[in-house]
């Protein structure tokens, strides 16, 4: 349980609006102040959404470290329930981590219309990554990666410190949910950057080789960064967004 002050912009977002859904959700060790802008974009856009805040973020550090890629999941799972329950059509979409949460979501929820992934991380050959299994032996945090943004003036609120129990779990969900990819057939919506210093390319380009949608659109961000829902093409990602979610709606 959080026992930390949640941080400026990290609230969940929750709006009522059309039968038509879009579940949003953020990074680790973020929150949904990254999504915030393309969560808002949708809003005015008349869809409902829900960007709920996964355990353990948008506070400290310190709470995270208690916390499992299950509890996140888990509430993913509940947002997703209640857009159920007011709308007809679901598209789930996320954020480098929460790209592959949201991606588990549509494996283990086949109903869900469409699926939009914006830097998403299967794999990295970051050496912090790399050195889980050793590091977390001799010490309890890393250094933050928060931060890889483009555009000039902006910050991305992640946490400082990286807790490596819960980052080590990250790394078991990479592996469930990359196992499992052939499973996701739905409309999918590919967006990434072209620099990336968090996530590798090698990461989208697993991702789109195993899926088994025939229905995939692939864009490349050519100026932003890893965040790029922050960056300087984030009013074209809610352009895409927002196009993708109505296509797959009137389709349904």
């Amino acid at each position: 349980m959080d026992v930390m002050q949640i941080r400026e912009g990290a609230t969940p977002i929750v709006h009522d609006g059309s039968r038509t859904g879009v579940l949003v959700c953020h990074a680790f060790t973020g929150s949904p102040a990254a999504v915030r802008p393309l969560a808002e974009h949708l809003v005015d856009e008349g869809f409902s959404v829900r960007a709920p805040r996964l355990p353990g973020h948008g506070t400290a550090w310190q709470d995270l470290d208690g916390t499992t890629w299950t509890d996140w999941y888990a509430e993913l799972e509940g947002a997703y329930a209640e857009l159920t329950e007011r709308c007809d059509t679901v598209v789930a979409c996320g954020l480098s981590m929460g790209a592959t949460l949201s991606t588990l979501l549509v494996q283990r929820n086949p109903e869900i219309a469409g699926l939009v992934v914006i830097n998403p991380v299967m794999r990295t050959k970051n050496l912090k990554f790399r050195l889980i299994p050793v590091a977390r032996r001799l010490r309890s945090t890393v250094s933050g990666i928060g931060g890889d943004i483009k555009k000039d003036g902006v910050s991305h609120d992640a946490y400082e410190r990286m807790p490596l129990r819960p980052l080590h779990t990250q790394a078991q969900l990479w592996h469930r949910v990359t196992r499992d990819l052939p499973q996701i057939t739905q409309p999918v919506l590919v967006l990434r950057s072209r620099v990336d210093h968090i996530v590798a390319p090698a990461s989208s380009q697993l991702f789109l080789s195993r899926i088994s949608s025939t229905d995939v659109t692939d864009v490349v961000l050519e100026n932003s960064y890893h965040v790029a829902t922050l960056d300087n093409d984030a009013p074209r990602i809610h352009e895409a967004v927002t196009d993708f979610t109505r296509r797959v709606a009137g389709n349904a």
